[in-house]
């Protein structure tokens, strides 16, 4: 297993970690913990894909990987927030259902011997979610308690949420003839 696919391994390991000290108040500095995970973890994101492209290590195995790790890390946190009572399920259920959306795309293309990759709007919403989880994690980390915090938490995520509609209406119309009903 090359580098870039064992950094996309590890990121998918800090998931259950990262849910375990944000979830829990057990552990003294649990939420700062929480967020040193969560940016190593997004953090091996960037790093796994620049490496694979720089030393041409792209392997199929990464590119089955790597998208699936993301949605691993982001929807996990937001699950975890809508726990927390920090955000609403409607727009974590609109960020869920377009990567189901784009996920069965993929595979129906995939069939076909097409292949999906991530177009500029997909890296946006991705990068742009982990940001706005990001500062949600920093707020909780350090007790930022001021009262305008809940309204950037809830801006940021649907924010994100709107990114992810675009996104994935971006994909639905590239590959619209894929996925006729007529065929």
């Amino acid at each position: 297993m090359n580098l870039p696919n064992k950094l996309t391994v590890l990121r998918v390991i800090l998931v259950p970690f990262f849910l375990f000290f944000l979830l829990t108040d057990i552990v003294p500095f649990s939420k700062l913990i929480a967020l040193i995970i969560f940016a190593l973890a997004s953090i091996t994101d960037a790093l796994d894909g620049h490496i694979a492209r720089s030393r041409n290590l792209v392997t199929t195995f990464g590119k089955f990987l790597d998208p699936l790790a993301d949605k691993v890390l982001v929807i996990s946190a937001l699950c975890a927030f809508i726990e927390l009572g920090i955000c609403s399920s409607v727009p974590v259920i609109i960020i869920i259902a377009r990567e189901f959306m784009v996920s069965g795309l993929r595979l129906v293309t995939a069939d076909k011997g097409i292949v999906v990759p991530a177009n500029i709007w997909g890296k946006l919403k991705t990068a742009f979610t982990m940001v706005a989880e990001v500062f949600v994690l920093v707020a909780l980390a350090f007790g930022l308690n001021w009262s305008w915090i809940p309204l950037v938490e809830s801006i940021l995520i649907w924010i994100s949420a709107g990114l992810t509609v675009i996104s994935g209406g971006t994909y639905l119309m590239a590959y619209k003839d894929h996925i006729s009903a007529d065929k």
